[in-house]
């Protein structure tokens, strides 16, 4: 049985150049089509204008019926601890001196009038005003102004409530009228595209995990070479190039941007990972489980175990899935989102035994690398063995009334002597306070401990500091730096002597 086509939807379809079009004969077609096509779309603007505008308005009186209808409701409460025209006057005062900036959207919020709290303020004056109007026309006394007061205010908020409500009523009616009316015809914002029929070729695989060269620091070291004359000396030094290449051409994987949000996911999320391998497909790309046990060796020397051993479990999951064959990534998940015991204290086994040679390694790497490479220190040493150093630590700012006492003390300014000494304790008092402690104690190794655990150029300021503060009991002079530097500068400037002697 065959299903008869229905063009009804045509019948909406609005023409501007009907060929059964009737006008007045002294008019020419053409005329009178461009005004039916002008009238067309000078009504279709009109109305969508006008829809916008009953959206707005109707939005804009949803927000504004909630608030005045507790200020109704507030003030037709008889049980209210508030007098009414008390709370109807704060109410109108925090409006007044604290307006809030919120506004429907496309007001200006500098413009207090077009804010929602100017609104309603705007209604409350015009409320207060009739009610105070009706208050002095019916002739109260001074004993029953506030009664009525608030018997006009509560009266006038309900009035106003109801308008409202009706006003929303009446512009959402209008609103589905004009809808329905423009639903009527059929104009080009209705057309759009329907099926298409385009080849979209398949994303091109993923590209390798990249590599990052390794720069390898330069020996310093000096060894002793036996030369061997040879016939052919450009074919020897030829045969040694390919080594000195391979040995430069050593580099580590880097983390993609995709692995490395892998790497982020917790530990045993196996749903997590199984989704973003699912929508990611540069996870599984030649170098990623390298790339990531690279990351967890970084994180685990800089001090993050947990994102170390994300990496190390991230690292594994991939090397499983590679090791499972073709098919891998989803039979390793569907085992461990299924929680098989077995299969799942394998591979938690293996990553715990794989973790804990990493950070072994990591240990061994630190130690070797502190050991190779000594760091300088700053270290208080006398000139002369026989002497020490002492500190002259101040106990705090000057007193008010200062008093010099002591043979050579008549030519001294009092002024400058209390400089001299607040000099020293704010000097004092901007030290850390391990520095402060050690200087307290008064002894050398103490005071060099701190030294030690500052940087070079930190540990020469406090210590030019210390002496012009005049906290070191010696001079610039009495000072010996024992770094590296310093000691061969010396050694050196020994020799010079020596030979020129």
């Amino acid at each position: 049985m065959s299903l008869a086509a229905s063009y009804k939807k045509w019948d909406q379809l609005e023409l501007s150049d009907d060929s059964d079009i009737e006008g007045h004969p002294n008019v020419d077609k053409k005329s009178l089509i461009r005004w039916k096509q002008r009238d067309i779309h000078e009504k279709r603007e009109l109305r969508k204008n006008v829809i916008a505008k009953l959206k707005a308005q109707i939005a804009c009186n949803n927000v504004l019926l909630p608030r005045i209808t507790d200020i109704s409701n507030t003030l037709s409460d008889p049980a209210s601890s508030v007098p009414p025209t008390a709370y109807f006057n704060s109410y109108v005062e925090r409006l007044e001196k604290n307006p809030s900036r919120e506004c429907p959207p496309g007001n200006n919020p500098d413009k207090v009038e077009l804010t929602y709290d100017g609104m309603v303020l705007s209604l409350l004056r015009q409320v207060g005003e009739e009610a105070r109007f009706k208050v002095k026309e019916a002739g109260t006394l001074e004993a029953e102004r506030n009664e009525k007061l608030a018997k006009y205010l509560a009266s006038g908020m309900v009035e106003h409530v109801t308008r409202l409500k009706q006003t929303i009523d009446k512009d959402t009616a209008k609103l589905a009228s004009e809808e329905a009316e423009q639903k009527k015809h059929i104009t080009s914002e209705d057309v759009h595209d329907g099926f298409e029929s385009k080849y979209v070729p398949p994303p091109p695989e993923p590209q390798p995990v990249p590599h990052a060269k390794i720069e390898k620091p330069k020996s310093k070291t000096t060894q002793k070479t036996t030369e061997i004359e040879v016939l052919n000396p450009k074919a020897s030094a030829s045969s040694s190039t390919p080594n000195e290449d391979e040995s430069d051409d050593e580099s580590l994987p880097d983390l993609t941007p995709s692995l490395e949000a892998f790497s982020k996911i917790p530990v045993r999320a196996y749903e997590k990972s199984w989704e973003f391998i699912q929508s990611h497909r540069d996870v599984i790309v030649p170098g990623a489980a390298d790339a990531l046990l690279v990351a967890a060796f970084r994180a685990q020397s800089a001090g993050k175990s947990k994102y170390a051993k994300q990496c190390v479990h991230q690292s594994l999951l991939l090397q499983y899935c590679e090791k499972l064959g073709k098919d891998g990534v989803r039979v390793f998940f569907r085992k461990m989102i299924s929680a098989d015991p077995r299969a799942e204290s394998v591979f938690v086994n293996d990553m715990e035994g794989t973790y804990k040679h990493l950070v072994e390694r990591v240990n061994v790497s630190l130690k070797e690398q502190a050991e190779s490479t000594g760091q300088e220190q700053i270290q208080l040493v006398p000139e002369n063995p026989n002497q020490t150093i002492s500190f002259n630590v101040p106990d705090g700012p000057p007193p008010e009334e200062l008093v010099l006492e002591g043979p050579e003390t008549e030519h001294l300014d009092l002024e400058e002597v209390r400089k001299a000494l607040q000099f020293r304790w704010n000097i004092f008092e901007a030290f850390p306070e391990e520095l402060q402690a050690a200087l307290k104690e008064g002894t050398l190794d103490a005071v060099n401990k701190v030294l030690g655990e500052m940087d070079v150029e930190t540990a020469e300021a406090v210590v030019q500091q210390l002496d012009m503060a005049g906290i070191l009991s010696f001079a610039e002079g009495g000072i010996r730096d024992e770094t590296d530097k310093a000691q061969a500068a010396r050694a050196a400037a020994a020799k010079a002597a020596a030979s020129t002697a």
